[in-house]
């Protein structure tokens, strides 16, 4: 369960800080207070996409922070898969959101989106007015459905269908390919033999032999230059080496009158050394420049072939390479389609006989539980004020898909005179409330879920049937910690913890939350079961309390 929130910098919210009890925790106030806010911020942290909006002007991150109390989940091969410590039953999940992202830690440490993925199916399940919009589409009826089974088979047959799908677009491929005419294959064969003939040695290939041809083309310069060099440095009489050991001859006189000039001495001596280095390489290069027509004809017939290559093939040694590449693969591809087409097919029909058979057995699974789901939502249905209600969960046959062989669509009809409608072409605003509290309330008993949030599910309800729903909601709170928005004084009555949210304005706006006991939540009550507080709502606010 959530037993502490703290949230800093989000939106309205300064510094907020509460505690949440077990059992059915109600968040009222005013329309515009910002309830809302509360639970978008719980949705954030356990994983919702939240931009940098949401952070307070003038602020330079949001953070919110979750205290939750593990008492029934096995999270242990979950904590120690991301390296995390366990240290008793209390775990700190806290989101930061800064101008350029957010971060998710768990016990301080850092966690991906998937981990939190996984967290929140253990710990928390939010019903938002989106949410009961999706439950309204046909389309997400079958994941309902499934998520209810637990159907092992199901993820082998996706993992099945997907190897199915890709196996279809690679014969699809083939079938493409081996369509080109025999004037487009010789071409094709024509561009990958000029370019894998050319041998290119590197991606700079042609920057060397350029270099290459410009020494070629000027070694008598290049012999000049670096004959003249070494001359000057270690030739005969007045040399720099000549020079330079006279210089040391007299530094070593100098130093030995003076020992602080043996420094200056040993680094001429170093100087004279690499100078004689230099002067050895210039000797040997100048040696070893040769005139050599051949190879200068040899590079320039290379660099034309390389250019060539460039011009047609894209700019660049790397593009040319590139290129050879992918018109090798498309090359094999078409010689690899002719031959093996046949056989993908055959492996296509025997994947397709798997995934048929094993569809027809989830179908027939998710068919027997349709019946037990169906029967679950009537008896709730009925509890919560719907007594001739009837619902079926629709079943139509369909190819393969990624879910199988069924079409699946709720079906309802809350008249005993009426035919069993789609449930988005049929229920009222109260009615789509009540079968989304039956739908959620039986699946979070199955999941085992913590805590379930209900961002306001009395949409359209009041009287005995807002009796109904708070009868509802406040036995499922036996069993998990509810949190719940709500508009009706007949729920928040039944409430273990009473949250007040309200908009405080001055020179700034700002957001408040009250934990409301005693006559201050009689006094809430009376506010929300009549709009204000007289002798009569105060009576029947007292009314509810003891009810």
């Amino acid at each position: 369960m959530l037993s502490r929130i703290l949230i800093k910098n989000y939106i309205l919210i300064d510094e907020l800080e509460l505690e949440l009890d077990k059992g059915l925790n109600i968040i009222t106030g005013e329309t515009g207070a910002g309830k809302s806010i509360l639970i978008n911020a719980i949705d954030i942290a356990f994983g919702a996409k939240a931009g940098k909006e949401v952070i307070k002007t003038g602020a330079d991150k949001a953070v919110i922070e979750i205290t939750i109390l593990n008492e029934k989940q096995n999270i242990t091969w979950l904590f120690e898969e991301y390296g995390i410590d366990i240290t008793g039953e209390e775990i700190i999940l806290s989101k930061e959101i800064t101008q350029t992202g957010s971060r998710s830690r768990v016990n301080g440490c850092l966690v991906n989106q998937e981990f939190i993925r996984v967290f929140r199916e253990l710990f928390l399940d939010i019903h938002s007015q989106h949410q009961t919009y999706s439950f309204l589409q046909s389309k997400h009826h079958i994941t309902l459905l499934d998520s209810y089974i637990k159907n092992q088979q199901l993820d082998e047959y996706k993992k099945g269908y997907e190897r199915y799908k890709t196996l279809l677009a690679d014969l699809e491929n083939l079938q493409n390919a081996s369509k080109k005419t025999e004037e487009q294959l010789d071409f094709l064969k024509f561009q990958v033999n000029e370019i894998e003939e050319a041998s290119i040695n590197s991606l700079t290939e042609d920057e060397e032999l350029s270099n290459e041809l410009n020494v070629l083309e000027n070694v008598e310069k290049l012999k000049e230059l670096t004959g003249s060099s070494y001359w000057s440095i270690s030739g005969d009489d007045g040399s720099i080496i000549d020079s330079l050991f006279q210089i040391k001859a007299n530094l070593a006189k100098a130093s030995s009158l003076d020992s602080n000039l043996e420094e200056t001495e040993t680094r001429l001596i170093n100087a004279i050394e690499t100078l004689k280095e230099i002067s050895s390489s210039l000797r040997d290069y100048s040696s070893s420049l040769e005139n050599d027509t051949e190879r200068i004809n040899s590079v320039q017939e290379r660099l034309f072939l390389l250019d060539k290559l460039k011009r047609k093939y894209g700019g660049s040694i790397e593009k040319v390479i590139e290129t050879g590449n992918s018109l090798r693969k498309e090359l094999d591809g078409i010689e690899f389609s002719t031959q093996n087409i046949e056989a993908l097919k055959s492996e296509i029909s025997n994947i397709e006989t798997d995934l048929m058979e094993l569809a027809k057995k989830i179908s027939d699974k998710r068919k027997d539980y349709a019946k037990v789901l169906s029967s679950l939502i009537v008896e709730k249905l009925e509890k919560l004020e719907l007594p001739k209600v009837r619902f079926e969960i629709g079943f139509e046959t369909v190819p393969l898909s990624p879910n199988g062989i069924d079409k699946v669509e709720f079906l309802i009809s809350t008249n005993i005179s009426e035919d069993l409608k789609p449930l988005a072409k049929v229920a009222s605003g109260g009615e789509i409330s009540r079968v989304m509290l039956a739908i959620k309330t039986i699946f979070a008993q199955a999941d085992n879920i913590d805590t379930v949030v209900f961002d306001e599910i009395d949409t359209g309800i009041s009287g005995k049937t807002s009796q109904a729903v708070a009868d509802e909601v406040k036995e499922l709170a036996k069993y998990m910690q509810i949190i719940m928005i709500t508009h009706q004084a007949i729920i928040a009555s039944k409430s273990d913890r009473h949250l007040y949210i309200s908009k405080i304005q001055s020179d700034k706006t700002s957001v408040k939350i009250q934990v409301l006991e005693g006559e201050e939540k009689l006094k809430a009550l009376a506010e929300l079961a009549s709009g204000g507080i007289t002798h009569e709502s105060v009576n029947f606010a007292k009314m509810l309390i003891n009810k």
